[in-house]
């Protein structure tokens, strides 16, 4: 079967998505041909906007993007890179002003499809036939089995014969003889026209199928295409990036070096001397030294390692090798850097301003130029300070496009202080993230509105926890309008609220806003009323939610208690401390309390200077009796001790309390407490730990807790030295 078939127009050109050697290729055979219409294999929804391709500031590799107009979150990419022969493709079309249209299943039935019915795997043929021919790499069995074998025409009457051949007996699944059927619909389509040449350019293996002699009748295809269910589509292009090309894309292709492909296709000659130089310049970066010698010598192995191998001229593996060997010592560690910097990339393409775009991505776009934000596909770290108006802008977009799930800007705080006038934040646009503007376009036409809207939304299904988080999150966005709106719905649900664990779960994150307001420059007079409301019904309501509770609510009340503990202390107002220690105080005394809540205020109240060590000690003693319950008496002994392990250090009277508990405990009911006892002092740190041991080991048992150990004469040392290493690890 040829490529070409006799006294016919339609010329068809099998080609490997994102191939190099394919895109070479096809320039070729354009030149060669001078055909009046080209057709593409792609969704005709791009034809409308296949003319930007040729505009001012398009700059690859991009993507045609097709999304559904009622669900822009279903949608389809087809990316195009500088080697992509679908690019070469539509460019040479523009450029001759030749006539270009695209063919395969419209997008308007094929994001439908895509959610009622399951295709085969994609096959990608010419990798099917390099493997078959026991090549690792299919774009250099392309070049060494057909480019260096065949010219111009030739090079496709080879791919037919050979797709031919491998779909003879192959039964295509419903969704591929669908789209071949719509293929073949637009290609009789230009048949009516009065064009003397079309070329068709498509995937390798739709190409014997799309040959006119070969066509099934008219008929046949129509009832593939009958009754399909169809939806509103829009179509634009989007920058991609080259990392995105070595992932699976709507071709249904996915490469693993783009880096290296583009080298292909723009280096003429001397394919791995330049590629081999551009290694250099980036190790020289790194501080690594690469002299000239050692380059030419990379080469030299290069073209040995494929006259052993017994290939026509190195490829990437024989490159690799040699770059491995040579320029970097041997050692891997260079080549993870290649592979990401030169394989793979960071580029990041471009659209001219006249693409069309939703008004929020465009508002985007006009911010984003305004703050001098660079678009970028590389990982950016930037630290803002807040006392500067710029910068507190830039914040104020990253915040507001994180609430509309845009998270092109990412924090990389490590801590949750907010009290400072710093801020880090890491940027990386990503394909993706156009989808996501054209999702929350639905919300308003500018960020700020979008943003809004989106605040407003979240307030009518969020509980008070939710909206005390989303009270911080819509400060650091500016966001006035919405900050009422959500500062009014917590005012009037905590007043209807009766549980207090909710109210508990607000207090930290308004306390922060109410603390480091002024960091934004904010007004927070309406955050402190609301805050000093939540904490009065907190403590009027904390003792009796603090008792008759198990073990799991308990320890997520103490959890609450102590997060409410950190709001007190952000605001220091003695009038709220004052109310919140009186509930502890009553929390404290109060009998049927789980001991790790009881321990836990009774440390707080410690540490408050409401109790002096005497009384703390009396509670711990209490606590700790031998009549006490065991499990109750551990739990205790955990809340008490949360925190800083100064207290055991520096008050050798509670230490001795603990001491003598712990020796005195039943030795059955002791492996019941240890991983209670291990939790709570793995708490504390490796310094923390030994410095107790040490006080515990001159505390005498005797004098008490200011003595010095007597000797114990009974004491079997050899026995004894067994279990230090047990306990060392305990202590660890």
């Amino acid at each position: 079967m040829s490529g070409v078939t006799r006294d016919d127009r339609v010329h068809v050109l099998g080609i490997r998505h994102h191939g190099p050697g394919s895109a070479r290729a096809v320039a070729t055979a354009l030149a060669e041909l001078n055909p009046q219409i080209v057709l593409i294999e792609g969704p005709p929804e791009l034809d409308a906007v296949a003319p930007l391709a040729a505009a001012q500031g398009m700059r690859p590799p991009v993507a045609g993007l097709v999304y559904a107009v009622d669900a822009p979150s279903t949608a389809n990419f087809y990316p195009m890179a500088v080697f992509s022969p679908e690019w070469v493709a539509l460019r040479w079309a523009l450029d001759h002003g030749r006539e270009v249209r695209f063919l395969d299943l419209p997008a308007n039935v094929s994001l439908v499809l895509a959610d009622e019915e399951e295709s085969e795997a994609p096959m990608d043929p010419i990798r099917t036939l390099a493997e078959a021919a026991g090549f690792d790499d299919p774009e250099r069995w392309w070049e060494d089995a057909v480019e260096l074998r065949y010219h111009g025409l030739d090079i496709f009457h080879a791919v037919l014969d050979a797709m031919h051949t491998l779909r003879e007996g192959h039964v295509p699944d419903l969704r591929t003889r669908r789209r071949e059927a719509a293929m073949r619909r637009v290609l009789r389509a230009a048949l009516r026209s009065e064009a003397s040449t079309i070329a068709v350019v498509c995937g390798a293996w739709h190409a014997p199928v799309l040959v006119p002699s070969a066509f099934p009748t008219q008929a046949a295809d129509s009832a593939l295409l009958k009754n399909l269910r169809t939806t509103k589509v829009a179509a634009t292009w989007v920058p991609w990036t080259s990392t995105r090309l070595a992932r699976m894309s709507g071709y249904g292709a996915g490469i693993e070096s783009p880096g290296w492909y583009h080298h292909l296709f723009t280096a003429r000659d001397q394919v791995v001397g330049r590629w081999l130089v551009r290694v250099a310049h980036l190790l020289r970066r790194e501080h690594l030294d690469v002299s000239s010698a050692a380059v030419i010598e990379a080469v030299r192995l290069a073209q040995a390692l494929s006259v052993l191998r017994n290939r026509p001229h190195p490829g990437l593996p024989e490159v690799l090798e040699s770059c491995q060997a040579v320029l970097c010592g041997g050692s891997d560690v260079p080549m993870r850097l290649v592979a990401r910097k030169l394989l793979v990339g960071d580029i990041l393409g471009g659209v001219p301003r006249e693409t069309p775009m939703v008004p929020l991505a465009r508002d985007l776009d006009a911010t984003r130029k305004r703050l001098r934000l660079k678009q970028s596909a590389a990982q950016q770290d930037l630290d803002l300070d807040l006392r500067t108006q710029s910068h507190l802008d830039r914040s104020k977009l990253f915040h507001r496009l994180l609430l509309l799930e845009v998270p092109w800007a990412e924090s990389a705080e490590t801590s949750r202080t907010k009290g400072t006038f710093r801020e880090s934040w890491t940027l990386e646009w990503k394909p993706e993230l156009e989808v996501a503007l054209i999702e929350a376009s639905g919300f308003g036409t500018t960020i700020p509105s979008a943003a809004t809207a989106v605040v407003a939304q979240r307030t009518a299904e969020a509980d008070i926890a939710e909206l005390s988080t989303l009270v911080e999150t819509t400060l650091t966005a500016d966001l006035p309008v919405a900050l009422s709106g959500v500062l009014a719905a917590l005012d009037e649900r905590a007043a209807r609220q009766h549980d207090i664990t909710r109210l508990m779960a607000a207090v930290e994150p308004m306390a922060r806003v109410r603390r480091y307001g002024n960091v934004r420059r904010a007004d927070t007079e309406l955050v402190q009323r609301v805050l000093t409301g939540i904490v009065t019904r907190i403590t009027v309501g904390l003792p009796a939610a603090c008792t008759a509770v198990d073990e799991e609510a308990g320890r997520e009340l103490r959890e609450l208690i102590d997060g409410v503990q950190r709001g007190i202390g952000l605001l220091d107002q003695r009038e709220l401390r004052a109310v919140w220690l009186s509930a502890l105080r009553s929390v404290a005394d109060r009998l049927g309390v789980p001991g790790i809540i009881a321990g836990r205020a009774v440390r707080l109240l410690l540490d408050a200077g409401l109790l002096d060590v005497t009384d703390a000690g009396g509670r711990l003693s209490r606590q700790l009796s031998m009549a006490s319950d065991a499990t109750q008496a551990a739990g205790w002994l955990e809340g008490f001790l949360s925190g800083e392990a100064a207290l055991l250090v520096h008050e050798p009277e509670l230490l001795e309390i603990v001491d003598q508990w712990a020796t005195g405990v039943d030795a059955e009911l002791f492996d019941h407490l240890l991983p209670l006892l291990r939790r709570t002092f793995a708490e504390f740190t490796a310094t923390e730990r030994r410095d107790i041991g040490l006080r515990v080991k001159r505390i005498d048992r005797g004098a008490g807790a200011s003595g010095i150990r007597s000797d114990d004469t009974t004491l079997d040392h050899e026995r004894a030295s067994l279990v230090v290493p047990g306990i060392l690890e305990l202590l660890r």
